[in-house]
């Protein structure tokens, strides 16, 4: 299960940014370290686009299948968090997560 979690997930199934339909950020993640790593890298327009649109959590629900940080991220949206704010905590969430299931304290 951690293991599945955790796995470098080909191209096509990586999480691609966009700040809005159409516009791609030249970003993608293809696994969840990727994903932490590239919260702090990308436009914070970005994140707020794909966080109130559930892409986030679809993409770590189905295609990483983390129930479990989908979850969170979900419970994230609901507080309406914008700008540095939502940044830094998703990135808490998602490095949190991160730093459990690989042993890892810190990953960037």
């Amino acid at each position: 299960m951690i293991s599945k979690i955790l796995r470098a997930l080909p191209r096509e199934k990586a999480f691609y940014f966009f700040t809005s339909i159409g516009n791609y950020t030249g970003e993608s993640a293809a696994s969840l370290k990727e994903f932490a790593e590239k919260i702090n890298e990308v436009n914070i327009k970005s994140l707020e686009f794909h966080l109130y649109r559930r892409d986030f959590e679809k993409w770590i629900d189905e295609t990483l299948e983390d129930k479990e940080l989908a979850i969170e991220i979900r419970n994230l949206r609901s507080l309406n968090y914008s700008g540095t704010m939502l940044k830094e905590h998703l990135y808490s969430i998602v490095a949190k997560r991160y730093g459990k299931l690989s042993g890892d304290i810190k990953i960037v």
